[in-house]
């Protein structure tokens, strides 16, 4: 198949998007396809004749891709580079996205996970891996996707959206300690945990400096776990334990900042339990293809909370979910052939997933 990996972009998790990019686009390169990968900010970068050409020639694609670094991007640089840019879509992009089979989408954040480039190429009949604009909008925004998981009943902590500039009470069902998100956020990115009024106020100030609507969030004290669901199937439930502070930024792209359990040891019917929870919420908000699922289990009462729906997992060397795959079988390659066959499931095209 002719593909094109999308990655990169201007979210806070362009560098992320542009390691996952780089292993997907590597993996289906061994696969046999014919495979581009492009920044979808930054666009075509060399010499063209004929954009169907490229994906014949023997061009180095992920040359320019370093790995994640401890601290989310400098994004005015990155706009720099193009500058009084009208369209998120970099020279190329759009026109080389029509010509193939597929878009693979290894974006993260904003610039892929609101659902825009999605409907985008919804209107132009492109095909793309994961799910649609609807669920993708849906769960880019923690606050209707909670809203989403109390219609229909799956566990949630308790929490209260709050705006730029306008004042709010701190319900005793939340207290302290608490988190502190962006709504829109990815990657750990503006999260912060906070222990009382000196610090909310903080944590807030810093949140708001990526957003106008934050959430607080009761923090849930326990055990960190996630599950990746695949066509609406879930896979095995991943422990994840940072070995200082929480799941930030830095201990989610480090190597050797956390210890990741897959699968999780707990007791099956815990696991089970979570499997079910993880499936419900991906149902919840329409999730077509795949999708990974946060949760956090409570170290005192023993219920399991969904935090978030991510629509387009990371794929980085310390991703969760290419560990998920591969206690069932599934090699980095085999994981991105099976997103592939079960993304073309969308357009009614045949589909047999390879480990």
């Amino acid at each position: 198949m002719k593909i094109v990996v999308l990655a990169g972009g201007i979210s806070t998790e362009r560098d992320v998007s542009l390691s996952s990019g780089r292993g997907i686009y590597q993996a289906l390169k061994k696969n046999g396809h014919q495979v581009i990968l492009l920044d979808v900010f930054l666009g075509l970068s060399v010499p063209t004749g004929p954009l169907e050409e490229l994906f014949e020639q023997e061009i180095d694609w992920t040359a320019s891709i370093q790995d994640v670094a401890e601290k989310a991007p400098d994004l005015e640089k990155i706009k720099a580079l193009r500058p009084n840019a009208k369209s998120l879509l970099g020279p190329g992009v759009l026109e080389l996205c029509s010509l193939c089979d597929m878009v693979f989408l290894g974006l993260h954040g904003a610039n892929g996970e609101d659902g825009r480039i999605q409907a985008l190429f919804d209107l132009m009949g492109i095909r793309y891996t994961g799910t649609d604009h609807t669920s993708s909008a849906l769960c880019m925004d923690k606050h209707i996707t909670k809203q989403m998981f109390h219609g229909l009943g799956i566990p949630t902590p308790p929490s209260i959206t709050v705006k730029k500039g306008e004042p709010f009470e701190l319900p005793n069902e939340i207290g302290f300690p608490c988190m502190v998100k962006t709504c829109c956020g990815g990657s750990s990115v503006g999260v912060y945990r906070v222990d009382d009024v000196f610090g909310l106020e903080n944590a807030l100030n810093k949140a708001f400096s990526y957003e106008n609507q934050v959430l607080i969030e009761r923090c849930i004290i326990g055990r960190e776990f996630s599950v990746a669901v695949i066509d609406q199937k879930a896979l095995p439930v991943i422990e994840i334990a940072p070995i200082s502070g929480f799941y930030d930024y830095k201990n989610k792209y480090q190597a050797g900042s956390t210890i990741e359990t897959c699968p999780a040891d707990i007791p099956q019917n815990l696991s089970a339990r979570i499997q079910r929870h993880a499936e419900a919420a991906c149902n919840a908000v329409g999730i077509k293809g795949y999708a990974r699922v946060d949760f956090m289990l409570d170290e005192r009462s023993g219920e399991d909370y969904a935090l978030e729906v991510n629509t387009l997992p990371g794929m980085t060397p310390t991703s969760l979910l290419p560990q998920e795959a591969s206690v069932l079988g599934y090699s980095y390659e085999g994981l991105c052939e099976w997103i592939l066959q079960t993304s073309m499931k969308k357009y009614g095209l045949p589909a047999s997933p390879q480990k």
